[in-house]
């Protein structure tokens, strides 16, 4: 599908890397809304919503990313190398940036629990998913920009209960304004991924595979490490949550198959 090919720019995989990551960012923030507007929104449905960005995360990976860098570089073991750099890369920032996850708690130095207030750290754990995520957008729209726009719309859209399960527990520790705030800035860190994985992959275009794979990888590692175990905490919430998961699934198949 040719999209939007006859608007100036965007035939500019750089400039359609940032409007997808300020996308992003603004789902991210909408995420947030209904803490900034009701003080009785709760956690009700939110491992549901997770669940969902999940099932976008491990198709997106695949399709947007691992699938195509194999095809265009005809190595598996290219591509197998860069997923496992962004595994490693994640592992690695997991056990030295301090951060604490809904309900799996404090990761990283034991010195940063002490210097950072539990509110930053929440956020810190979001800011860590979302960078293999603008990632994913910058260098899946290097590669292809229907590819990158299917990627891009798919993320933005979990990125609403990401939004939210940032917004919830910073506003129980820092008050709404800083919740608010937090999940901007959340949102925005993943428009500055997007453009520079971009950048950086659209002059060295000979490291795509590479770069393609580093971030599937690094998206794996979240999905499978951080999210799943969280979502499926809850024995009674199983059906639900696998819904989500399905839901999720289907609609990142879906984008691909449209753009």
């Amino acid at each position: 599908m040719n999209i939007g090919m006859d608007i100036p720019y965007l035939d500019n995989p750089i400039v359609v890397s940032l409007y997808l990551g300020l996308l992003a960012a603004a789902t991210t923030s909408l995420g947030a809304l209904p803490v900034a507007f009701s003080r009785s929104t709760t956690w009700r449905h939110l491992d549901v919503a997770l669940a969902f960005s999940a099932g976008v995360m491990l198709v997106s990976s695949f399709t947007s990313l691992i699938l195509p860098a194999i095809e265009i570089s005809k190595s598996f073991l290219i591509v197998s190398l860069g997923i496992l750099a962004g595994v490693v890369a994640i592992r690695l920032i997991d056990r030295f940036v301090p951060h604490e996850h809904l309900y799996a708690g404090y990761e990283g130095p034991a010195i940063g629990k002490k210097l950072l207030k539990k509110v930053w750290l929440l956020a810190l754990a979001v800011i860590i998913h979302n960078l293999p995520e603008g990632l994913a957008i910058g260098v899946s729209t290097a590669y292809s920009i229907p590819v990158g726009i299917a990627t891009g719309i798919a993320i933005s859209i979990q990125d609403v209960p990401e939004g939210l399960a940032v917004a919830l527990p910073a506003s129980a520790t820092g008050g709404v304004r800083k919740a608010t705030v937090i999940a901007i800035l959340s949102g925005l860190s993943e428009t500055l991924m997007a453009v520079l994985g971009a950048v950086l992959f659209t002059t060295f275009s000979i490291l795509l595979p590479i770069g393609m794979g580093f971030a599937g990888g690094a998206m794996l590692y979240v999905t499978v490490k951080e999210l799943v175990p969280e979502i499926y905490r809850e024995e009674h919430s199983e059906l639900k949550v696998t819904a989500g998961f399905i839901t999720g699934f289907l609609l990142m198949l879906f984008l691909d198959s449209a753009f």
